[in-house]
């Protein structure tokens, strides 16, 4: 099969897998410590931790600290509902692209939501009006389903002014593009920097306060309870210190791949800007394509429709209907997804293969 799906995960890099099974640890090695014991297996332990802790550190700006997590989803719930004082009622504002874990997360707030809208071109206006008392701003920064990448330290010169903290989720940019440089909390994941899935971490500002979401034992930080892993730790630490060393290297690459791809699918439009964008993220649409039929014709090749997180709702994609597609156009629509272990030959054939499963549906 060939994968095309590198929004969804990516492969896990074969440094950080090599890094991973040093901890994974077993009856037969010293591997297999609690980071938080005193005895010398639990501080090698520890010792692994930190050294991945400054790794990913490495992929934010500097004046920060790293909170580990187990996803990308719990960094911004702890960012949402840690930052917030007990009681605290006033307005949160959030692009009406965010991700899930945003946009559920500040429902569930108890709070008023102002939902910033996006233009045809799914970019957030740096000039958007914000609520009054606003506390809280939340912009990711390379949209997960269409990649386009938001005016971020605008939008948090506009937050600070307004006196609220920036949160911004970087799950998709992170270790690809610069990191937001004026973001308050920042949120990424290790599955998509090829790193292991079930870690992520949050990023805070130095003098930034968090509230605990998870309570028990205190063990990260004192505001995120549970036994670290660190196997997992050390994976995403390696993923981060190879994504910075051939960030320059890995975006040549899909430059080349984007380019390759757009000119083998004409007659198709695409979602988004085409210059504001991560080149990795080529979500498109064909006027009348039957995106089900279509992977059932092509599953030779991992692709998607969307989110993984929303697949198999059956409901249009928030964030194409938010940048003005129709129902018909946004279930027209596909995502595809390239990085540093996707060749040229590869998605071409891809591709190749889904485009003549597209004109084959004109012909039905």
């Amino acid at each position: 099969m060939i994968y095309c799906d590198y929004q969804a995960t990516t492969p896990l890099a074969p440094e950080a897998r090599e890094e991973m099974l040093r901890w994974l640890g077993g009856a037969d090695s010293d591997g297999f410590g609690n980071p938080h014991s005193p005895h010398r297996l639990g501080r090698a332990a520890a010792a692994a931790v930190e050294l991945a802790r400054e790794r990913v550190a490495a992929l934010c700006p500097p004046g920060g600290r790293i909170v580990f997590t187990g996803s990308a989803t719990e960094a911004i719930n702890l960012a949402m509902r840690g930052s917030a004082v007990r009681g605290d009622t006033r307005p949160v504002a959030v692009s009406a692209i965010e991700h899930a874990a945003v946009l559920d997360t500040a429902a569930d707030l108890g709070c008023p939501v102002s939902v910033l809208p996006v233009n045809g071109a799914g970019l957030v206006d740096s000039d958007v009006d914000l609520p009054g008392d606003v506390r809280l701003v939340a912009v990711m920064q390379v949209n997960n389903e269409i990649g386009t990448i938001q005016p971020v330290e605008d939008l948090a010169e506009r937050a600070h002014d307004a006196g609220a903290l920036f949160l911004c989720d970087a799950v998709q940019g992170a270790g690809k593009i610069a990191p937001p440089a004026q973001a308050d909390m920042i949120a990424i994941s290790a599955h998509k920097l090829y790193g292991p899935k079930g870690i992520g971490a949050l990023w805070v500002r130095d003098g930034i306060t968090l509230a605990p979401i998870i309570t028990g034992g205190g063990q990260e930080q004192g505001v995120r309870s549970g036994t670290l892993s660190p196997a997992l730790c050390a994976g995403f630490g390696v993923a981060a210190q190879v994504a910075l060393a051939q960030q320059e290297a890995d975006a040549r690459h899909v430059d080349n791949l984007w380019e390759k791809a757009v000119d083998l699918l004409p007659g198709w439009v695409l979602n988004g800007s085409a210059q504001q964008r991560w080149h990795g993220n080529l979500n498109m649409r064909r006027p009348g394509l039957d995106v089900a039929r279509l992977m059932a014709d092509v599953r030779q090749v991992a692709f998607s429709a969307g989110s993984a997180c929303a697949s198999g709702s059956g409901r249009p994609s928030h964030v194409l209907r938010a940048i003005g597609l129709d129902d018909a156009q946004a279930k027209s629509s596909i995502r595809l997804g390239f990085g540093r272990y996707s060749t040229l030959a590869e998605l071409a054939e891809a591709v190749e293969k889904i485009a003549k499963a597209a004109e084959h549906q004109d012909n039905l």
